[in-house]
């Protein structure tokens, strides 16, 4: 056995060298279409998104590739944050467990998932400390000291960091791991009307995130009661629907209510000089995201990325004939540095292989546009511009060039969102029988039924659904559900509301 790993990390690491073995002429041969889940974390792999060959399972590295994408999310969120009135800010990483039991009730279910610190150094700790599943405790406990008259609020923070839920499940690359990077957003005010309207600016904000700028179709659910985040008055969040058949959750926010901070004491005095308890919210997306753009954009030549959330934009292939070489490659380096002052972010691809072969490479890494330079273009002062997604070439002439780019961006986006609305739109289908709803999730979609309670008393039907068709209650439509008619699926009692189904990751 190799020093320092189980058998099943062996396996893991041997697996994961072989793969990397395979020739650039096999750098991706799998379908989407036939086989979905190897070809996702084939593609994760290959496109040089994420290691899993770290020593401590779920503890995965995001390279470099995928942290280009996750700064292009963190630089939308930001200056969207801050206009709402939200200051980043950062909190520790440890909780110690006596803060928990305090609100013992609401952390319940975290608890199977949280990693313990017992030792600082050689010394045994008195209370142990929990790594953070989740900042609630520690930033409820710092805005009880913060927060003391009307004045102080509104007040909002997020924290851009990483949590850690020890899953026992199969880990996922981005979808499920134990340590994962994310943002959360934390907030108190005055009155309940004010947490309300920050819920539905941040799920605003979210969207735009998802459809304008990740091209991904999305639509908010109200969760049931009895899935909804441990103390909170309402959860709502982005679903997304993977191209097999399974929603993936993009984002939540929480409606707290006073929940949390009439026990963590944050309270204010108001203008009358009364003493009453804060209204709450929170928020947050993961690098989810990057699973979810993966899964949504990709096709059996690699990534596909929007255009802004590329990390290389446009690469530039050098057509090279003998005795030609320094012309080629200096007109190359003059487009370049033309596109790079306008803005892109671009690469000229001068390495030794073959035109095709760099081609086939960055259509795997996922560059939206490909530009190729030869003498007979040098000659007639023009370039040739090919889309990812249509592999369709055009010539453009180099005083059209930044122009031309821009156009080719915003086909190329719109044609993303196009697909992933028109997938969305289409698989969603109304059910009014168990089996009419089985049918719907097992052909990739999700299914509207009439639905006795998305109150506690529905939880059983949601479980025989379950058992029955592997498919599960999401929730209500959100901000505003349609009215049910008819009965429920499984029940047959008259329904009170209309529920979306779904299998789920």
């Amino acid at each position: 056995m190799e020093k320092g790993k189980s058998e099943s990390q062996k396996g893991e690491s041997q697996k994961y060298k072989s793969g990397g073995e395979k020739s650039d002429k096999d750098l991706f041969n799998i379908s989407k279409k036939d086989n979905f889940s190897e070809w996702y974390v084939e593609l994760v792999r290959r496109a040089k998104l994420m290691d899993q060959r770290s020593p401590v399972k779920g503890f995965d590295v995001v390279m470099p590739n995928a942290y280009a994408i996750w700064e292009k999310v963190q630089e939308f969120l930001n200056p969207e944050f801050k206009r709402i009135g939200a200051r980043n800010a950062y909190f520790p990483l440890v909780i110690p467990e006596s803060l928990l039991k305090e609100e013992a009730e609401h952390f319940e279910g975290f608890v199977p998932e949280v990693a313990w610190v017992t030792h600082g150094g050689n010394e045994k700790l008195g209370d142990r400390l929990a790594i953070r599943p989740t900042s609630e405790p520690m930033i409820n406990y710092m805005f009880a000291l913060w927060v003391r008259s009307y004045q102080d609020l509104p007040m909002m923070v997020n924290q851009w960091c990483s949590v850690v839920r020890w899953e026992t499940k199969m880990t996922k690359p981005f979808i499920r791991g134990r340590e994962f990077l994310w943002q959360e957003g934390h907030t108190c005010f005055a009155s309940p009307e004010e947490a309300a309207k920050n819920m539905l600016d941040v799920l605003e904000i979210y969207r735009r995130l998802l459809e304008e700028r990740l091209k991904i179709a999305c639509f908010f659910v109200k969760r049931p009661e009895w899935d909804k985040f441990a103390g909170a008055v309402e959860t709502v969040s982005l679903e997304t629907l993977m191209p097999d058949g399974r929603v993936l959750q993009a984002g939540t926010a929480h409606n707290m209510g006073t929940n949390f901070s009439t026990p963590f004491g944050i309270s204010f005095l108001d203008e009358k000089n009364e003493k009453k308890s804060v209204f709450q919210t929170t928020w947050g997306v993961s690098t989810r995201l990057l699973g979810a753009l993966v899964m949504s954009h990709g096709d059996d030549k690699g990534l596909v990325l929007p255009f802004e959330f590329a990390p290389v934009q446009i690469v530039i292939i050098p057509i090279l004939f003998k005795d030609k070489e320094a012309i080629v490659l200096g007109k190359c380096r003059e487009v370049e540095s033309k596109l790079e002052q306008a803005g892109f972010s671009v690469t000229v691809d001068s390495s030794a292989k073959r035109p095709g072969e760099k081609h086939y490479y960055w259509e795997l890494m996922g560059a939206p546009l490909r530009i190729e330079i030869g003498p007979r273009d040098i000659e007639s002062k023009k370039v040739v511009v090919v889309s990812r997604i249509t592999s369709e070439k055009s010539q453009v002439s180099e005083a059209a060039l930044i122009n031309e780019v821009e156009k080719a961006a915003i086909k190329l986006d719109n044609e993303l969102l196009k697909a992933s609305g028109t997938h969305l739109i289409r698989n969603i289908r109304e059910a009014i029988s168990v089996k009419d709803a089985e049918a719907i999730v097992n052909s990739g979609g999700v299914a509207k039924v009439p639905f006795c309670s998305v109150e506690k008393d529905g939880e059983k039907c949601d479980k025989e659904l379950k058992e029955k068709i592997s498919a599960e209650v999401r929730g209500t439509l959100y901000p505003k559900s349609p009215k049910a008619e008819g009965k429920c699926i499984v029940c047959g009692k008259p329904a009170k509301e209309i529920v979306y189904v779904a299998k789920a990751y």
